[in-house]
Order: C-alpha cells, then structure tokens, then sequence
C-alpha cells in the first residue's frame, strides 16, 4: 500500500490522497474577479487525482493585491465571479477545494511577473501599500503606511468578511497566506516589523496580529471545515524570521485549532540566500510536525512520486503539495500513481487513457471498452 495514496481527514473533510495542490497565483483577475482563465485552470488542476486543490492567493481587500490582477474576495461581485467557476469543478470532481486567503502588505502595487514584478507608482496607477512599519521592501520604493489601530482593525475584519464569503461559496477548508514576505509574514519577522508597540518588539508581540487573524478566520469559518496556515519557516537571512520562532508560532496555531501547517520559506527580503535542492523545505515541516504536533503541508522542489512517497511514508510530513510541478504536468498524480501502483480518482470520460499494462489505476469502475 502506497503512503502518499492514503486518505486523509481534516475535521469533516477526507482527502482520497496526501497530494496537494498548491495555491498558484495566475495574475489574470479583473478587478478581483475570476473569469474564464481560472474556470480552465482550476477546472483543469480539479482532475488532476490529486487529493486537495487550493485556489491561489486571494486578496482579502483591494489594496491586499499583490498587483492590479490579482484574485479577490472582498464585495459581493469577486464573490459572485468564483461561483460558476466553482459549480463548474463541482459538476465533474469530487475533489475538495480550499482557498488561500492573503494580504500582500508592502509587497502591493507590483506589476504582473511577466511585465517585471516592480513596484507601480501611485501616479502611474499603484496604490499606497500597508505594512506593519514604514519599511520598504526594498531601497527606492513608496514607503508603506504603518498599520493604526484603525487599519489593524479593517484587516482583522477583511479577513473574516472574506472567510465568511468562503463559506457560502461552499469551499472545504482556507489556508491564510502568511509567508513570503506578505502582511502576517511581515508581522512576525524583525526584518519587516520594527513596531514598538504591542505588536512589535519581541516574539510574544510578533505573533500577536497574526494569531488575532487566524482566530477571526477561523471564528467566521463552519467549525466542521478545516483552517490552515502557509508559513515561512526561514527568511533565509541573518538576524530575521527562523525555524524556532516558526515552531513557537505553529504551536501557538495548533492551541488555536489549525488544522495544518504549510512549510515554505523566505521572501521578505531581496537579501535573502537560499539553499536550494531537492526537497531544500522538507526538514521545515518535518520539525513543525514533530516539535509542534501539527499536520504538516511540505513543498519545494518536490518532484518525483518516490520521492514524495517517502517523504510521506517516513512521517516527516502528512501531505506533499506541488506547485511549479503541477503546471508543468497536471497528470502528476496519474502518473505517480501508475508508478507506486496505486489507484487515483479520474472522471468517467478519461477512463479509456488507462495503459492497457495498468489495469485498476483508475479503479475496477473504469473500462476501455468501445461498441
């Protein structure tokens, strides 16, 4: 029996498999809403057999955008926009959906990836970004506004605004965005936050508006849907955000009844130096669910079905989740399927793909026969 194809269950919620697929911003919203493009991306990545789909970043107010394009659920139009596209998944996949909820804090205002990524200046359209500090991301940029206790408060309830539209759209479970380098991740690394207040200062303060979000979210959430956290787990730079303080924080979200923890790292500073390599983030999640007792998420160059069987197999974390990977083969789980020797779930019209050498991969139901 194949670990990586093992249910799952959180809370109410069973996941046929640990395969995760991860939230992906695609950037081609209009005005915060989804259109045609997530209607065939995320319909194509719902029959993929993984055993979760998280719909990408979606900004929780419009100047939580990372840029101009990006997903939203913050009036009763991006909420509108997201129902076809899931009634449409629904129609033909079982599998469970989860939405990423997120804030780019001072990351905001930023030009699409294929036209740059750089800031956008007021003038030429950006807008005033948010941040725990005045601190820019990086030299020459807008300064963010440091959030008041006006603005705390307008993200605290933009959140739970958003998770409950989550909630009546129907979706399984969230996951809060907070890594790299976004509002909860800048809130919790000393790079980012040089407050003085009780926000700021040492990791007891750090962690304070983070976990104030997290019990909003999961206050405005159904109690039987889980709630998950995407974290940093390194800024990759000296003197920032590491993996004990990462720890702290996840035991702090299990206490407040997070279901999981995703385990990435860095991006909140252009100084960052990171080891890539196969698998570079696993030991991350691997500690958190060890040392914290939480389920785990692991991702990062995570890229062959062996490979994320052992991840899995060993313990080092309850689900793998793929990214990158999962554009460049949405069939990822067919195939790591067919090589582990597991079943995988497939809609009835794709049933006459299965090789004639792998009889069962896509259960006793499916058939190859033609009249």
């Amino acid at each position: 029996m194949s670990a990586l194809f093992s249910p799952f269950e959180l809370r109410s919620i069973t996941l046929p498999n640990r395969i995760v697929v991860a939230p992906m911003c695609q950037y081609s919203a209009n005005d915060g809403e989804a259109n045609a493009w997530h209607l065939i991306h995320l319909g194509t990545l719902s029959l993929s057999g993984a055993g979760m789909l998280c719909i990408e970043g979606t900004a929780v107010e419009p100047e939580g955008r990372i840029t101009p394009s990006d997903l939203g659920l913050w009036n009763d139009a991006t909420e509108a926009a997201l129902v076809p596209v899931l009634a449409a998944v629904r129609t033909y996949s079982k599998i469970p959906v989860t939405l990423q909820l997120a804030h780019a804090g001072r990351k905001g205002s930023s030009r699409v990836p294929w036209e740059g990524g750089e800031q956008i200046p007021v003038a030429d359209g950006g807008w005033l970004t948010s941040a725990p500090s005045a601190v820019e991301y990086k030299a020459g940029e807008t300064k963010p506004l440091e959030l008041d206790a006006r603005g705390l408060s307008r993200v605290r309830a933009a959140f739970s605004a958003a998770a409950e539209r989550a909630a009546r759209l129907g979706l399984d479970g969230i996951e809060l965005h907070g890594a790299h380098g976004y509002l909860i991740h800048e809130f919790l690394s000393p790079i980012a936050n040089r407050r003085t207040d009780g926000y700021g200062g040492s990791l007891e303060n750090r962690l304070r508006f983070p976990l104030e979000i997290f019990d909003a979210v999961r206050a405005a959430f159904p109690a039987d849907r889980p709630v998950g956290v995407k974290v940093s787990a390194t800024d990759w730079v000296e003197g920032g955000w590491d993996l004990q303080q990462t720890i702290a924080f996840a035991k702090e979200l299990k206490h407040r009844g997070a279901d999981w923890i995703t385990a990435s790292s860095a991006g909140v500073s252009p100084l960052q130096k990171i080891a890539l390599g196969s698998g570079y983030q696993v030991p991350f999640a691997e500690a958190v669910k060890r040392t914290a007792g939480v389920n785990a998420i692991a991702i990062g160059l995570i890229t062959g079905a062996q490979q994320a069987e052992e991840i899995v197999a060993s313990g080092k974390s309850d689900l793998v989740a793929l990214a990158r990977g999962m554009l460049y083969d949405p069939r990822w789980p067919w195939h790591a399927a067919a090589e582990l020797h597991a079943t995988v779930e497939a809609p009835p019209p794709y049933w006459r793909a299965q090789p004639a050498n792998l009889r069962g991969l896509f259960g006793e139901r499916a058939v190859s026969g033609l009249r």
